[in-house]
């Protein structure tokens, strides 16, 4: 978001030099800068030990394509308890071991996602409202439904990492 009227006062911002950003937002009377600011949001790939990943349909998102579960960070949070909480509240599984994937900027919603891989033993799966269905599905079979890839697309760049790493029985056989 950029910021044209404070927030604290309702003042007009002018521009103001702020070292190596350039030209910022600024408030004269509250003096302060008021950087263009974006929302921080987690995307976590649920796996188990028979290789298989947990993908959910939400309708508002999409009734064709399926993904993985992503939330927003809340103020005071960070994102690894973002992760296990979004986890918990749109699954009901308790991640046992959580992996940071990196993070990816989706240009669309103007946010920042960071990726994580999470891991519980297979379990029932308990959805919260938000979630249309969800299910275990074999690692290797998730691109058959899951959101296309392409640039921005976060899905797939967790999803690929997820892929090469050791000791998924996919990898042993190459």
């Amino acid at each position: 978001m950029h910021y044209v009227y404070c927030p604290l006062c309702g003042s007009k911002l002018v521009n103001k030099e702020a070292g190596d950003d350039g030209l910022v937002p600024y408030c004269e009377q509250c003096k302060k800068y008021w950087f263009d600011s974006f929302a921080s949001c987690v995307i976590v790939l649920t796996y188990n030990q028979f290789d298989e990943i947990v993908l959910c349909r939400q309708g508002y998102l999409s009734d064709k394509y399926t993904s993985i579960t992503s939330g927003y960070i809340s103020p005071g949070e960070n994102a690894e308890e973002t992760a296990v909480r979004e986890v918990k509240e749109e699954l009901g599984i308790d991640i046992q071991n959580l992996e940071y994937a990196g993070t990816y900027w989706f240009e669309r919603g103007q946010m920042l996602m960071h990726g994580f891989m999470g891991y519980s033993p297979k379990c029932e799966l308990v959805l919260s409202k938000e979630i249309d269905s969800a299910q275990w599905v074999p690692v290797m079979e998730a691109p058959k439904t899951m959101f296309p890839d392409r640039p921005g697309n976060a899905l797939y760049d967790v999803y690929k990492r997820f892929l090469k790493k050791p000791g998924l029985k996919v990898n042993s056989k190459c």
